[in-house]
Parts: structure tokens; sequence; C-alpha cells
């Protein structure tokens, strides 16, 4: 069923770009995947809730293959977040969603509207995440402002490097220079004591995602990037590695994309990380356990 559900995305996301989102109808989309109207409403309620599956798709891949290049890595270095930048790049040029997004802006959808909206506010709230991992605790009061700058320098940038096709390997060569701009900015802000916009206005911008917030999800992500890096070590044979590393993934999704964490699928997964995977070292599967806990608890108090 996976496997069919995902079918329809991809065909769905296809037609999207091929004859637009308004133009493309569910009967276009019935007939491109080979399913009836029956299993179609099965998967998705209704043509927009496809359309954020698309999204949802797509964010999945960038945010797993975001976090994979941090495994073994400093997190202050800003290579590391320029390679994640032109990564997540590539993936929106590649699947052409900025078109899909533009689409929906103009449209008279207030429910896409406001799905694009949230988009941009996690991308604002990940800049912002990965700039305290840069800069430090001590430039934390101006780093909202300038994630919002710097994702504003790069769309603007981007838009009229494509136009003028000015230069070659514009996405990295656009990324390293508003990169080294906002350095200067921090530091000049910083120094100055200007702040425009307090961080804490991210938990009330999006509140659904307080969670992800917490010192407790972020000590999660510690440990799950310590995990592979462990479990790549402890698996010589490479279809094991993989089926670990997935099943630690699966685990990290379910407790921080899940609007209700499903407890006994966790500890039952957490199980058979423990049985069948025995090499890796305990102590890193400890702190995995100890930290999804941690989050489960605070998750239980929120709502």
């Amino acid at each position: 069923m996976n496997s069919r559900r995902q079918n329809v995305i991809d065909t769905a996301h296809k037609l999207f770009i091929e004859k637009g989102y308004q133009a493309t109808s569910i009967q276009d989309i019935l007939d491109g995947s080979g399913i009836s109207k029956g299993t179609f409403y099965n998967y998705f309620p209704s043509k927009g809730e496809l359309f954020i599956a698309i999204f949802r798709s797509y964010h999945k891949k960038i945010r797993q293959a975001r976090e994979e290049l941090l495994i073994g890595q400093d997190l202050a270095d800003i290579e590391i977040f320029i390679k994640q930048l032109e990564l997540h790049m590539m993936v929106n040029k590649q699947s052409k969603l900025l078109i899909l997004i533009e689409e929906v802006r103009v449209s008279n959808d207030d429910e896409l509207k406001q799905f694009i909206n949230r988009i941009q506010l996690l991308g604002i709230r990940w800049v912002y995440s990965r700039f305290l991992d840069i800069f430090g605790e001590t430039k934390k009061p101006y780093l909202l402002d300038s994630a919002i700058l710097f994702l504003g320098m790069m769309t603007h940038l981007n838009h009229f490097n494509y136009k003028a096709k000015t230069i070659s390997s514009p996405e990295i060569k656009v990324i390293r220079y508003c990169m080294n701009r906002i350095v200067h900015i921090v530091n000049e802000v910083a120094e100055s004591g200007e702040q425009i916009l307090d961080p804490e206005l991210i938990d009330t911008w999006i509140p659904n995602f307080r969670c992800n917030l917490h010192t407790s999800h972020n000590d999660l992500l510690q440990s799950t990037l310590a995990l592979k890096k462990a479990t790549n070590k402890a698996l010589p044979c490479s279809e094991d590695r993989t089926k670990a590393i997935e099943l630690i993934d699966f685990i990290h999704e379910e407790i921080t994309q899940s609007s209700k964490p499903r407890q006994f699928l966790i500890e039952s997964l957490l199980n058979t990380l423990k049985t069948q995977y025995a090499t890796i070292a305990q102590q890193y599967v400890e702190n995995f356990e100890e930290n999804i806990n941690s989050c489960l608890s605070q998750f239980e108090q929120e709502i």
C-alpha cells in the first residue's frame, strides 16, 4: 500500500508540474496512477491533501539527508551548513517545488496558503537553529533576524541570477556569498546590540512544533547522530547497517514528526534494535533510549 500511495504522489507531482495544480483534475491523477476513485480517497481526503503529501515526502528526504551530513561532524562547521543548504536547494530545483509554491501563493486556496507559510516558517526555524550551532548562545538574541535576512538574500539573489544566468554552479556560489555576508552581519549586530525580532517568537509562529524546541529534542538529535556513527563502525555488513540506520531514523521520526507518537511501537523497535544489533556499543543505544523517554515525557506534559 505504501508503494501504491507513493506512486500516486509521484504521478500527481509530475502532473502538477506539467499542467499546473489548478488545471490538474483528480481524474487526471486516477488515469495517470491507475487507481480507482475509492482508492484515491482512502489515501487522500482531497487534492489539497495530496499536494501537502508531496511536500511532506520531499521534506522527509531533505531532513534525513541534512542529518546524515552531520554524522561525525562539528555542528559549528560552516562548511557543513553550506553543504546542507546546497543539498536542499538542489532538491528544490530538481523537484520544481518552488513552481508549485508560486502557483499556490496566487490561488484562492487559503488552506494551502497556510501550509506554504508553515513551510517558510519551518525553513526559518531550521536556519535559526543551525545559526545557534554555528554562532553560539552569546549571539542568540540576533540570530532570528539574521536567519530571515540570510534567507531573503538567498531567495532574491537566486531569483535574479536565474533570470540573468550570470554564473555557473549558482547554488553553491550564492550560498557561500550570502554566508560570508551574514557572518559579518551577525558580528556587527551583536556588537551594536541591535535586535528587531525576539527569537522566542519562533514558538508562537509555529506552536504545533513546540516539542522540537525543547532541550530534550536537541539531546535526542545528538544521541541519534552518535548512535548512527556507532552503527557504521559496529556493522561491517552494508545490508545490516542500512537496516539498523533505517530503524533508528524511523524511531526518531516517530517522535519528532508524529502528532501523537506511538509509544508501544517505539518500545518494540527499540527492543529490535537492542536484540538484533547487539554489536552496537550499548552506551550509545542506552543514551538514545534515555533521550527518547525524556522527549516522550516532555510531549506528555505539553499535550
